[in-house]
């Protein structure tokens, strides 16, 4: 593969993942429109938008789903990592191929009930918004569906060696987790 292609396709995938991050913030937004406006209303108004609490519940599941695929892509789930900092790195190794080979099965598994919901509940329709609940179900499937290429992206690049050894360990030890600020070069540096 050409370096100018792998240019073009590694745009395309940071073009994916953003646009994945837009529309979390876009349903964040309509979220906190429709949980705000109805307390609004409700409290001022004595009145409500009926179909306010299962559309803000719908967008709540499509994000957390979306979020999970961007949090795959970029490592940030959270994990315990003690027991694996102890291992060689042929031992991190082994780990990291069993722990993906897990997760290929649990989003195939996802992705398998996902779809079966999904197909079961089109015709069904929500009582206050008259969607189809299948809509609903196929968030997970949407996660499944991209979780899996992301997973052996993943292993192709253990086993083709492009993984450093610091990547084996491939969650955050902490939701506070900053990366370091790089130190003045010549230590004198004091702003």
């Amino acid at each position: 593969m050409s370096a100018s292609s792998t240019t073009a396709t590694s745009r395309i995938v940071e073009a994916y993942y953003r646009s994945i991050k837009i529309v979390m913030a876009v349903l964040l937004a309509a979220m906190v429109v429709l949980v705000f406006g109805n307390v609004v209303l409700r409290y001022v108004f004595n009145s409500g938008i009926a179909i306010s609490e299962e559309l803000s519940r719908w967008l709540f599941v499509w994000m957390v789903f979306l979020g999970a695929i961007v949090g795959l892509r970029e490592h940030a789930h959270l994990g315990v990592d003690s027991f694996v900092k102890l291992l060689s790195p042929m031992g991190r190794k082994i780990c990291y191929t069993l722990s993906h080979a897990l997760m290929l099965y649990a989003s195939v598994l996802l992705t398998e009930g996902s779809w079966k919901q999904t197909v079961l509940n089109w015709d069904t329709t929500a009582p206050a918004s008259g969607l189809s609940v299948g809509l609903f179900y196929a968030a997970g499937l949407v996660f499944g569906v991209a979780s899996i290429p992301i997973l052996l992206h993943d292993l192709y690049r253990l086993f083709s060696g492009q993984l450093a050894t610091s990547e084996l360990i491939a969650i955050s030890e902490s939701e506070e987790h900053v990366p370091a600020a790089p130190a003045p070069a010549n230590g004198n540096d004091r702003r």
